[in-house]
Parts: C-alpha cells; sequence; structure tokens
C-alpha cells in the first residue's frame, strides 16, 4: 500500500465520524425550520426549489468538513448553477481531486417546503473518483443510514441488506418526476408508463437520495429516475452496493460519479428491470 492508501484506511473512522456528525447537525437544524423557511427561490423549473434553510445547511455541512480536512475538496447542490450542464461541469471539475465531499444539504426541499415529511441530507465522500463514505440521514424519523466501502451498510446500527424479490412482478418500485420538464421528465415518463404494469406497484416520494436508502434496507426492490446529479446519487450509491444490490446507469453499465440517469436494485431484477426501460426506449 502506498503511504497515501493507508491513510485513507486509517483515517476512514475519522472521516465517518466527521460525515455523520454533519448530516445529524445539519438534520437537526433543518427540522427547527420545518414551515419556518423565510424565503423561497424557483432554480432551474418551477419544481426545483431552494430556500435560505438549504443553503444554511450547506453552508453548516462545508465548514465542518473543512475544519477537520481543509485540505479536501467540495462539492455541494447549492454551490452549483441551475441546469444539467452546469451540473456536469462541476464535477468534472472537481473530479480530478484526491478526497471529494458530495453534499446535497436537503435532498427533496419541495417536500420540506410543504411540510411533506420526506426528505433528507446527504453526504458523500469520494477518494480518487470512488465513494468511500455515504451517509443520508432522515430527521424527520430520525434514521441514520451509513456505508463505509467493504465494510456494509447499516441503519439503526443495525446490517441492512436488500430485499429478496426476484421478478418484476413481485417489486416494490420507486422513480421520480423530473426538475427537467423539456427532456427527462418526459423520457421519465415514458419509463413509468411501461413499469407499472409489470411491478406490484410504484411509489415517488420526491427524494432520490431516500429512495436509494430505502432500496438498501429492502423497503424498495428498486428505483430509478432520469437526470439526477452526483450529489443526488453518491451516498446512495454506496449504499445499496455495501447492502449487496445493484447501481448503475439506465443502460446497465456500472455506477459512476457522473452518472444521470440511474437504475437501482436488489440486484435480483436488475437485468429485467434495465430491459423493461430500454424496451420502452426510456434509458439515455
Amino acid at each position: 500500500m502506498s503511504d497515501q492508501q493507508d491513510a485513507a484506511v486509517i483515517g476512514s473512522k475519522s472521516f465517518t465520524a466527521v460525515a455523520i456528525n454533519c448530516a445529524a447537525k445539519a438534520g437537526e437544524w433543518i427540522k427547527t425550520k420545518l414551515g419556518n423557511y423565510e424565503k423561497l427561490d424557483i432554480k432551474y423549473s418551477s419544481t426545483d426549489l431552494v430556500t435560505e434553510v438549504d443553503k444554511g445547511s450547506e453552508t453548516l455541512i462545508k465548514r465542518l468538513v473543512l475544519t477537520h480536512f481543509p485540505h479536501h475538496s467540495f462539492l455541494g447542490e447549492e454551490g452549483v448553477e441551475p441546469g444539467p450542464e452546469a451540473s456536469v461541469r462541476a464535477l468534472e471539475s472537481k473530479l480530478e481531486n484526491e478526497y471529494l465531499w458530495i453534499v446535497d444539504p436537503i435532498d427533496g426541499t419541495t417536500n420540506f417546503v410543504h411540510g411533506f415529511p420526506f426528505f433528507v441530507v446527504s453526504i458523500a465522500l469520494a477518494y480518487r473518483g470512488e465513494v468511500i463514505v455515504g451517509v443520508v440521514y432522515d430527521p424527520m424519523k430520525d434514521e441514520l443510514f451509513l456505508a463505509e466501502k467493504g465494510k456494509g451498510a447499516y441503519v439503526h446500527g443495525k446490517r441492512m441488506n436488500v430485499s429478496g424479490e426476484d421478478t418484476l412482478r413481485s417489486s416494490l418500485i420507486a422513480t421520480g418526476f423530473p426538475a427537467d420538464q423539456q427532456y427527462a421528465l418526459p423520457l421519465n415518463m415514458k419509463g413509468l408508463q411501461a413499469v407499472a404494469p409489470q411491478v406490484r406497484n410504484i411509489r415517488s416520494g420526491g427524494s432520490a437520495a431516500l429512495h436509494m436508502a430505502y432500496v438498501a434496507a429492502g423497503r424498495l426492490s428498486g428505483f430509478w429516475e432520469i437526470g439526477l446529479n452526483s450529489w443526488d446519487l453518491a451516498a446512495g450509491s454506496l449504499l445499496i452496493q455495501e447492502s449487496g444490490g445493484t447501481v448503475t446507469d439506465s443502460l446497465g453499465q456500472p455506477y459512476h460519479l457522473g452518472v444521470r440517469n440511474v437504475v437501482a436494485s436488489n440486484g435480483r431484477i436488475h437485468d429485467e428491470f434495465v430491459g423493461a426501460l430500454d424496451k420502452a426506449e426510456a434509458t439515455v
């Protein structure tokens, strides 16, 4: 092992502790602001919202992270201009950095704005482009989903495992409704129309990161959505992989930080799931 690799392994516990601490502190602060935000702005589309609470949560997390690891890089949703092109550029500009924290300070802002209790803080740490720590914290249920590369995934301190369904017909699947209403949303709707008759049922809670955590916990058999960003997916991807599931792009290629069109599952239904979307021409 090189010295840098040793540092990554030896430091992993402290990385994880910082991620947990950041998520918990941000989540508890967000909860105090529920129904009490002051300013609502529209970003990329009428469904892409931001409040001062999103920005405050990101500032809190960034300050804590950089206090402990001042030489690490940081990519947060609220520090990036709206729109898919800007998101791609922002990630590409930081991919070469050794350690990169990838943060969604509130995944599910629309839910937060309406008081619908399905939103999370999502924090991931990537080492040379590979996610090594993932934390998704749901402050309303006080559920913290945690994964470390090679060490499994946990919720409430208990090891998580993906569900056992082996067909789409027996599966509960989730999806979302993308903010990009010109391209991603119509494509996702095409997939929804095709997949809905083939599964037990479909859910759409409005937080990609929490849907991913639920796949990892075995509460959902799978999840797909077109047009997401690295901060939506990074932490959840590790949760699922460390729980025994599979995460790919919509064409079935392995997950990496640049994936925007995701299919995640318990692994057992993955080929059938990707095949159904492909047959419907709902992939990219």
